[in-house]
């Protein structure tokens, strides 16, 4: 103990878990004042990392105030009853991890420890959180599963950066709309197995929201406000009293797994046929039937249907292989007659977009079959997003140089050749910039310094277009990047310096490795995998959780990891592969 507490005063970090201690040795509280006679005390600096996870302690004491630079502090898996309010005066704290234990009461006095950014109080017997919490205002991740809460304080709503919410197995009944309209940066929101009977209708408001999970409550709708999700990877509703689907819900691009599992559903709305889903779970429902369109949903891997009363599918065709029935869904579609409708004219189509362009500060001319822009278009200089999408542009109009206020610009499926980086130079504020399928050549090895501040980029299906090492990190705020079908053997080495990236979409390339670098994308939220020759992944992976909420995998022979494991979703993955990591 001597040897540790020593090295403690070295390091500034001290880890006593698994000792089975039952109380903190008075030492540790301490800190400087036991210093040694053989140790030089200008050398010592303060506890910064205390982690006493894993024993029986029981107490903690008020002493705790003696530690004052303590950025973490793990006590989880202990028999606590309660905490010392010397909690709140630890104006260092960042991460408080005091789960497992059997604490009823959170002391007011944890607002004032408003450098908090993480908490984790699951599985404990709170009955509530203090409103206080609402003064950590830089809190990013709270976890208070499997407690007995019945409602969240109000004073939640000032935790407005919060990014990642797990409310699981508790007892709430409702959730305020106030809360939801300050948490519109939420990323991960776990509220499922408690007694709620509906979803805010302001749910929209999270357009940042990843992953939502509600499965086990009593929600018999869903508000059409659901759209406004636009980010939602995976949605799990299966256990609640869902009689109907809003049809908003096939906007939502995103979607890859949802999960409707033992509702009373009686029909799948035709809307819901645009998704791109992975996995659809409509086990135990009430369908008698399924729209002809569902033929349309190729990109399903699962569809589960069974316990579902439906009359006019053989049973061999609900229980067996999807891509069998969704072909059979297909054959059923109806060509229909071309109704006819008067379409308005090229040229009324471009002033009108001109138009508009003046007062809302986008122009629009997408898919309208255009080899050049019409120099009239350009009737604002104030544009701040341009889409020119789907035509037959070859180069860019020279007016694009004066938009000096344009943060997107969207060329993709068009017929650039050449990388425009004297115009993209000429644009300051250029934020996104999409060039997917465009037969572009190979960009100079300096290209990117053109769009250094951007922090969307899309190359997608122009396999031609990266030089031998792009210099990715030239453009250090990137925060999405789409390299899809990009005939990409090997992940760029440079990837792996781009500390801001949130989403990487590598699907439908000839990857057969991950390299264990992708540990250093920290902020990665979403792994675009599918559809590669990857068979084996690094355990070092894991460490991206819970950062990581979406990582696809589906399209490759993987070998490594169980499709029961596989089928769970991400963070089943996660959890799986960071168990491997070697003690």
């Amino acid at each position: 103990m001597d040897r540790l507490l020593k090295a403690a005063r070295t390091s500034g970090s001290l880890n006593l878990s698994n000792r089975s201690l039952r109380d903190v040795p008075n030492e540790v509280y301490q800190s400087l004042d036991a210093v040694g006679k053989d140790e030089n005390w200008w050398e010592a600096v303060e506890l910064q990392k205390l982690i006493l996870a894993h024993n029986n302690i029981e107490s903690l004491k008020e002493d705790l105030r003696n530690l004052p630079q303590l950025t973490v502090l793990n006590v989880s898996h202990n028999k606590l009853s309660d905490l010392p309010a010397a909690i709140g005066e630890l104006p260092m704290l960042k991460s408080l991890d005091v789960s497992f234990n059997s604490i009823l009461k959170i002391p007011e006095e944890i607002g004032s420890a408003t450098s908090l950014v993480k908490f984790d109080c699951s599985c404990n017997r709170l009955k509530e959180l203090p409103s206080s919490i609402g003064q950590c205002v830089e809190l990013s991740d709270l976890k208070a599963s499997k407690n007995v809460i019945v409602g969240l304080p109000e004073d939640l709503v000032n935790c407005s950066k919060l990014t990642k919410l797990d409310v699981e197995g508790n007892k709430l009944t409702m959730l305020s709309e106030n809360l939801i309209a300050s948490w519109t940066m939420l990323t991960e929101f776990n509220a499922s197995k408690n007694l709620l009977s509906s979803i805010p209708e302001n749910i929209g408001n999270l357009s940042h929201l990843i992953r939502f999970d509600l499965h086990q409550n009593k929600i018999s709708s869903i508000p059409p406000s659901i759209m406004g999700c636009s980010s939602l990877v995976e949605f799990y509703m299966g256990n609640n009293s869902l009689s109907s689907l809003p049809t908003e819900i096939g906007v939502l691009s995103r979607l890859g797994n949802l999960d409707l599992h033992s509702n009373q559903l009686k029909e799948y709305p035709v809307e819901a046929c645009k998704l791109h889903l992975s996995v659809l779970d409509l086990l135990n429902n009430s369908l008698t039937g399924l729209p002809p369109e569902m033929g349309n949903m190729t990109t399903l891997r699962k569809l589960l249907l069974t316990g579902n009363p439906l009359r006019t599918l053989r049973s061999s065709l609900v229980s067996g292989p999807t891509p069998a029935l969704l072909k059979y869904l297909r054959s059923r579609l109806s060509e229909g007659e071309d109704s006819e409708i008067t379409t308005p004219t090229k040229e009324d189509v471009i002033t009108r977009a001109a138009r508009l362009s003046i007062t809302s500060k986008e122009l629009s001319l997408e898919g309208l079959s255009l080899s050049a822009v019409p120099s009239e278009v350009w009737e604002s200089g104030e544009i701040i997003k341009v889409d020119l999408s789907r035509n037959a542009i070859q180069e860019l109009p020279v007016e694009l140089s004066s938009c000096i206020s344009l943060q997107t610009l969207i060329l993709s499926r068009n017929k650039i050749k050449d990388w425009p980086g004297a115009i993209l130079k000429s644009l300051p504020n250029l934020l996104c910039l999409k060039l997917d399928n465009n037969p572009l050549r190979q960009i100079p090895s300096d290209g990117f310094q053109a769009v250094s501040r951007i922090q969307v980029l899309d190359l997608s299906g122009n396999a031609s277009s990266l030089p031998e090492h792009p210099a990715f990190s030239s453009m250090s705020h990137l925060q999405e990047l789409y390299l899809r079908r990009m005939q990409l053997h090997e992940v760029p080495s440079d990837i792996f310096n781009l500390q801001q990236l949130r989403i990487l979409d590598l699907s439908q390339n000839s990857l057969q490795s991950i390299s264990v670098e992708f540990q250093r994308l920290i902020s990665l939220s979403e792994l675009g995998l599918s559809d590669n020759n990857i068979s084996v992944l690094p355990p070092e992976l894991g460490l991206l959780e819970p950062s990581l909420q979406a990582l696809r995998l589906d399209g490759n022979p993987m070998r490594s990891i169980r499709r029961t494991i596989l089928d769970r979703g991400t963070k089943a993955v996660l959890n799986y592969l960071k168990d491997k990591i070697p003690q």
